[in-house]
């Protein structure tokens, strides 16, 4: 391995680095100091890519959900034959109709990394060591929506907070802009609780209290989630990843998009982190020194990150 990375950058320092050569691709470059240049290697020798991206703000715009601006990254993916997983806080119906829309059929992590879902007969891999729930094989690390909803329940009047389960489909619209079909989906939930705080003052000491009933709370674009202490998008990328490598029988290299605080774990979990410049043109701190920024917001920066990563 030492012996490759002076030959590489050897070649880096004469001027004639192929980005295939000796076996090994550069997965994307940065500004930092190596041998004079301002360069980020990393190697991959072959192995295989898989791409775990955040959905609101990242793959789809934030104000209109559109992703029609990533259709040259799509299309590379799919020639190339990368997973594209769906990591988000969308439930479960929600994924399905939009990997409808998109065309694929992948695994994918829903509700902040309550469980992942793996579509039945996906390449062919036996998975019948996971849970078995209609069409697909289940891997949960969340709680149950009930055990959620019984925190909730008891301390929403409290606390103040007003989530999914007391909205009507016109309030969720008017806090979504979703349409009145997806709206009705976001409801329709297994694991996870959005809401809004009406007083972020109480914020700590409800994080506190959610901790003594194995509950936690992470901070998305637009609300709140209680989840499970045992979850987040972080540990479902881990968990996913190992079952890639044994499904393959071969190492991978991951790739992980996201805008939002509840997309850091996930993005310390991957080989390759992107950032996507938020909708307040801002990104979010991490504190993870190889992370990527793209020069633009929502579907088209995810489509500029991947087409310069893939």
């Amino acid at each position: 391995m030492y012996s490759l990375l002076k030959i590489a950058f050897k070649k880096i320092e004469l001027g004639n680095f192929s980005k295939n050569s000796l076996n090994f691709t550069i997965l994307y470059t940065e500004y930092t100091t190596l041998t004079g240049f301002k360069v980020l290697i990393m190697l991959s020798f072959n192995m295989k890519k898989i791409i775990f991206t955040d959905l609101d703000g990242t793959f789809l715009n934030h104000d209109d959900y559109s992703f029609s601006d990533s259709l040259d990254a799509l299309t590379l993916i799919s020639q190339e034959g990368i997973p594209l997983i769906f990591t988000t806080s969308k439930t479960k119906a929600e994924v399905e109709l939009l990997q409808k829309e998109v065309g694929i059929n992948e695994p994918f992590i829903v509700e902040n990394g309550a469980a992942i879902f793996f579509p039945k007969g996906y390449k062919n891999f036996d998975l019948s060591f996971l849970d078995e729930k209609g069409n697909y094989f289940v891997y949960q690390l969340g709680l149950s929506y009930q055990q959620i909803l019984n925190f909730y329940n008891k301390y929403k009047e409290e606390f103040g907070m007003f989530g999914f389960s007391d909205m009507s489909e016109e309030q969720i619209i008017s806090y979504t802009s979703l349409e009145p079909n997806k709206a009705n989906l976001s409801k329709s939930r297994d694991f996870t609780e959005p809401f809004i705080l009406k007083d972020k003052s109480k914020l700590k000491n409800l994080k506190a209290l959610a901790l003594t009933y194995n509950i936690k709370i992470t901070e998305g674009g637009r609300f709140y989630h209680l989840i499970g202490e045992f979850q987040d998008k972080g540990l479902a990328v881990k968990k996913a990843k190992k079952l890639f490598n044994q499904l393959y029988n071969d190492n991978i290299i991951s790739l992980g998009l996201g805008d939002g605080p509840n997309d850091i774990q996930m993005l310390k979990n991957v080989e390759v982190p992107i950032i996507i410049k938020n909708h307040k043109d801002e990104y979010i701190k991490t504190g993870i020194k190889t992370v990527q920024k793209s020069t633009f917001k929502g579907s088209k920066g995810w489509n500029e990150m991947v087409l310069k990563n893939v």
